[in-house]
């Protein structure tokens, strides 16, 4: 991660992590994201929640829309990745 991790990256993801609410995460997140960019993210987290439920890449394009393409990468992020799916898909 080293392109990614420098102190404006740290500063926004203290940011964040200073969100007390869903109400609040609505608001940042609209301010700083577009709506496909949060439809984006929003489809790439269910496609990770589907794949470690164990459904087939065919139901989660069916039902989800995302090409198989991108469920292809998102099931690399969870076989070989950093395991940030992983952790945060424990925790809710």
């Amino acid at each position: 991660m080293p392109n990614l991790k420098n102190e404006n990256t740290d500063a926004l993801f203290r940011a964040i992590l200073s969100l007390k609410d869903v109400d609040e995460c609505y608001n940042f997140f609209t301010d700083l994201c577009s709506i496909k960019e949060l439809l984006d993210m929003e489809q790439r987290f269910t496609v990770a929640r589907m794949l470690s439920a164990g459904m087939t890449y065919n139901e989660i394009a069916e039902k989800c829309g995302a090409s198989t393409t991108t469920i292809a990468r998102i099931n690399k992020c969870l076989l070989y990745g950093e395991n940030g799916y992983k952790t945060v898909i424990g925790r809710i």
